[in-house]
């Protein structure tokens, strides 16, 4: 295969994607190289639908193989919550700080701060769809740290590592993320295909 495409025009995420993917496409495109495709709504009630919502538009409108995901933070505290709403979590205009200010404001009681952070990716080229998923537990501090990453990364703390996901590079994250796990088996799957 020689193209396929991002389906997301956050930067931080496609070049975390790109690096792990590049030896195994020509081509790597992103949602940015199709403006003409205006937001794609993720009203999925799971990650699984919404990393298919978007892979499935692009790879309609392209014709060119799609890679979609979505990831969403899971603390026991909360019950799941923000889950599948973690990029909306303080509404639907927030920003990265607006959610994590509410995520440890709804959590300043908390004695229990275990949480997983759940990626879900979804390839769709119309003959090999699939979707795989990669988990990584950690704890919510109770302050961020880290200046890397984006997200909850620098509330989202790994104590066999000792750092948060913001603590870290972008090469210890292509190995150690919920994404990078999930894009492990992403990249077993397109060895299988290819």
């Amino acid at each position: 295969m020689k193209k396929i495409i991002i389906a997301s025009s956050n930067s931080h995420k496609i070049k975390e994607i790109a690096l792990q993917i590049n030896p195994f496409f020509e081509s790597i495109l992103s949602l940015k190289d199709f403006p003409e495709i205006k937001e794609i709504v993720e009203d999925g009630n799971t990650l699984q639908e919404n990393s298919y919502l978007k892979s499935s538009a692009l790879f309609q409108h392209s014709g060119i193989a799609s890679l979609g995901d979505d990831t969403g933070l899971e603390v026991d505290f909360l019950h799941g919550e923000p889950g599948v709403f973690s990029a909306r979590y303080a509404g639907e205009n927030a920003t990265d700080d607006d959610n994590l200010q509410k995520l440890l404001q709804n959590m300043k009681s908390a004695s229990n701060r275990s949480a997983i952070f759940k990626t879900v990716i979804s390839f769709v080229d119309g003959q090999n769809d699939f979707f795989v998923e990669g988990i990584l537990r950690g704890e919510i501090l109770h302050s961020p740290k880290g200046a890397n990453g984006f997200g909850y990364d620098s509330i989202f703390y790994i104590p066999t590592i000792g750092k948060t996901l913001a603590e870290m590079s972008i090469e210890e994250k292509s190995i150690t993320s919920h994404r990078a796990l999930a894009m492990e088996k992403f990249l077993k799957e397109i060895q299988k295909i290819f």
